[in-house]
């Protein structure tokens, strides 16, 4: 039998490389996902144009005064219902509001370089409000001197702490928390409804205020109020707003329970006002420092909350003290 002639020619030895190289190529499904992906809405997209089909044409692109206008609505539309439905709802919104305008607050000093211990604070705001309404005037006490102890202790063991980081922090729980702890007090000083109706023609004269102030300010104003802090308010809104503020708590003198002639009544109206334009100054002049335009972005067309509730905070206590120093309202310590 004849065997065949060797071959001579050097054989080649195929590596892994090679073999992989004569492999047929496999197509990862995946990898055909991602190539398609670009091409294919995302689920949140699909729902977004989903929902913006369904809106009507009217509500697309709303204008910067329809946002506003809309924003406005819910707030105090979900303020109203908390009011109205008892105190426990009432000391729960005050402690939300009250605990997302000291965060904001804080997250514009940080802007400013400044390092509040925004834990310490903000915990410390959030109680207030269930402080005084569980153990009364005592409570805020209580949550003070607990926030004076952990910011020392605090300042004590984190070197990089400073003495105005303490201060800031100190500051944005009593300038949020405090204040509105307050409104505890008018809502718990009458019994069932006309405790919440008290407190919602409180806030009606906040809101009074701010709004004529605007629109008449807007249409008659000549004379600027404070140009270097906040341009765009004039004498002529200053007057109107308080005028406004003080129809409200005429109407408030009519409640069941109150003790407040007509004269009191508007010339509270009037301190309170008064102090609600100082408190919308105060966070104006505290944007202007930092450098920022609105506080945060929580209100469409408003900014911030803190924005939105600037000019409660000093009401809120004004118009406690004035109700129950005046004899107005029953309380207890």
């Amino acid at each position: 039998m004849i065997q065949p002639a060797p071959d001579d020619t050097p054989r080649r030895v195929q590596g892994p490389s090679a073999l992989q190289e004569d492999l047929p190529t496999r197509v990862d499904k995946s990898a055909r996902e991602d190539d398609s992906a670009p091409d294919k809405p995302k689920r949140t997209e699909r729902v977004k144009n989903y929902a913006l089909d369904k809106t009507p044409e009217k509500l697309k692109n709303p204008s910067e005064t329809q946002v506003r206008v809309r924003t406005g609505a819910v707030y105090i539309g979900v303020t109203i219902l908390c009011v109205l439905l008892g105190t426990i709802p009432t000391v729960l919104m005050l402690s939300v509001t009250a605990g997302i305008c000291a965060g904001e607050f804080y997250y514009m000093l940080r802007s400013d370089a400044k390092l509040p211990n925004e834990l310490l604070g903000i915990v410390a705001t959030v109680l207030y409000p269930p402080a005084v309404w569980w153990f009364g005037i005592s409570g805020a006490v209580y949550v003070t001197l607990a926030l004076i102890l952990a910011l020392l202790v605090w300042y004590v063991f984190w070197n990089r702490a400073r003495i105005a980081d303490v201060s800031i922090c100190f500051f944005g729980a009593s300038y949020t928390g405090l204040l509105l702890s307050s409104l505890v007090v008018i809502r718990g000083a009458l019994d069932g409804i006309w405790g919440g109706i008290l407190l919602l023609l409180l806030f009606l004269s906040v809101w009074a205020n701010d709004a004529f102030a605007y629109l008449f300010g807007k249409k008659f104003g000549k004379h600027k109020l404070a140009p270097r802090v906040s341009p765009k308010k004039s004498w002529e809104g200053f007057i109107a707003g308080l005028v406004f503020s003080g129809i409200f708590w005429c109407i408030m003198s009519f409640v069941p329970g109150v003790t407040m002639s007509l004269p009191v009544a508007f010339f509270f109206g009037i301190v309170c006002g008064v102090m609600e334009v100082l408190g919308d100054l105060a966070e104006s002049r505290i944007k202007r420092n930092v450098g920022v335009k609105d506080s945060g972005t929580i209100m469409p067309g408003h900014g911030g909350l803190l924005d939105r509730c600037d000019s409660l905070f000093l009401a809120a206590i004004t118009a406690s003290i004035l109700l129950v120093s005046g004899g107005c309202i029953p309380f207890a310590l």
